[in-house]
């Protein structure tokens, strides 16, 4: 990494989080290529297909707090 690169991540690293977080989905987004015209379609058609099928079997739906607490424990997070 070159001293101008590791001046500029010292910046990004003392900004806010939610600020971090958008320059470094900026970041990646201009590394990752032209975007998916139809993804967010896609996207939308899988969900609403999750949800017919979940519907289906008569699931409930999960509690949100424990759902999330269930995604941080498989990623390793508290």
């Amino acid at each position: 990494m070159t001293s101008s690169a590791r001046r500029l991540l010292e910046d990004v690293l003392a900004l806010p989080e939610a600020e971090r977080l958008e320059l470094a989905s900026e970041i990646i987004a201009s590394v990752d290529g032209p975007r998916d015209a139809d993804w967010e379609a896609a996207w939308l058609a899988e969900l609403d297909r999750r949800v017919e099928a979940a519907n289906a079997r008569e699931e409930p739906a999960a509690d949100w707090n424990d759902a999330r607490a269930r995604i941080l424990r498989r990623l390793g997070g508290t």
